[in-house]
């Protein structure tokens, strides 16, 4: 498609990894504005607060206090969304009324023992602690007989359901493959049956060939705004070896790691000036105790916020009923992130 045409003429994008399609209109992006916009926050957060749950030998909802830990914290979640001895049961009318019991693990990560700082402002040498963390707690899922995948999320702000500002994450360990990992695993499976290499492989190597929704890279990982994006700023992080997951990386690539996701959420942070809200989650290989080498380790960052810090986008109406849809073009998203800072705008980095 002519780069001329493409920032003028509605068109769909089809993304390989779920086979779903996204909707682009970028002659949209001109239109006035007089929709929902959310106060800005300008709130100051202390190193450490005592009343925070999270914090260092504070005490936790259930009367559990926390070590006063030095770096990462893990503990079971207090109040988890699965547990690990749920009652098998099962109901199935006709194939339209079914439930099944699902079991899991859910986990809590505190990132830092400062309660101040987000992956932003931490230093690459904190952050390589979190990714070791990460792996560590991969290994130790995965060796639970039953847990056939491991989900390692961030919901950073309000705006994304995160309850405490603490920088933490959480780990969600299940007994089935949720939807969304499903999905990719068939599109590995069935692009590797068909062209006999990896799909995220071959993607990656045209996205370096012509760099225009390249945010950063180092040597192990690339971020891009992916030709198929439906957030604004959506980005994808890449490893640029085929590695299925965060134990099969080496302690260079888990320092890349590190360095990647301090860069590009500081490249968000610093985009409107403020705490920038996402969801972001490594997509691993499932942890069935089966080969996957159709699989490619990466992360996804999903970022509400359109125009400004207040300005965010919605999922309504066409796009709940019919295809999601985007008004700016990824290619103008990774431009403006390539241009914009890595030194945080709050000066902590």
């Amino acid at each position: 498609m002519d780069p001329s045409q493409r920032e003028l003429v509605p068109h769909r994008r089809f993304n390989p990894l779920t086979r779903e399609w996204v909707l682009v209109s970028p002659h949209r992006a001109q239109r006035p504005w007089l929709g929902k916009i959310e106060e800005r926050s300008t709130a100051e957060q202390a190193a450490y607060d005592p009343t925070c749950y999270l914090c260092p030998a504070n005490e936790r909802a259930r009367g559990v206090r926390n070590p006063k830990y030095p770096s990462t914290f893990v503990f079971d979640n207090d109040f988890p969304a699965l547990l690990p001895d749920s009652p098998v049961i099962e109901a199935n009318e006709g194939g339209l009324i079914v439930a099944k019991s699902e079991r899991g693990v859910c986990r809590v990560v505190c990132f830092s023992p400062r309660h101040d700082l987000a992956i932003g402002q931490m230093s690459a040498e904190a952050i390589r602690e979190v990714v070791d963390c990460w792996a560590s707690q991969t290994s130790e899922l995965a060796a639970i007989p039953w847990i056939n995948h491991i989900q390692i999320f961030e919901n950073r702000g309000p705006l994304m359901g995160a309850s405490n500002p603490h920088p933490h994450g959480q780990i969600w360990a299940t007994e089935t493959l949720p939807t969304q990992p499903a999905k990719e695993l068939a599109s590995f499976t069935q692009y590797k049956t068909e062209n006999r290499s990896c799909l995220l492989c071959d993607y990656l190597d045209l996205e370096l060939k012509r760099p225009e929704r390249v945010v950063c890279e180092n040597n192990s990982f690339a971020v891009v705004v992916p030709y198929w994006a439906v957030w604004p700023f959506e980005t994808l992080v890449l490893s640029k070896r085929h590695v299925q997951d965060l134990r099969g990386l080496s302690g260079c690539e888990r320092t890349d790691l590190a360095d990647i996701l301090r860069r590009v959420v500081c490249r968000y942070d610093n985009l409107f000036e403020t705490a920038f809200p996402y969801s972001m989650g490594f997509h691993q290989q499932p942890s069935d105790k089966k080969p996957h080498d159709e699989w490619h380790l990466h992360a996804h960052y999903y970022p509400p916020l359109l125009r400004s810090a207040t300005v965010q986008k919605f999922m309504v109406g066409f796009e709940l009923l019919g295809t999601p849809q985007r008004d700016l073009t990824a290619e103008s998203a990774a431009e403006r992130l390539r241009e914009t800072s890595e030194k945080h705008h709050s000066g902590r980095d």
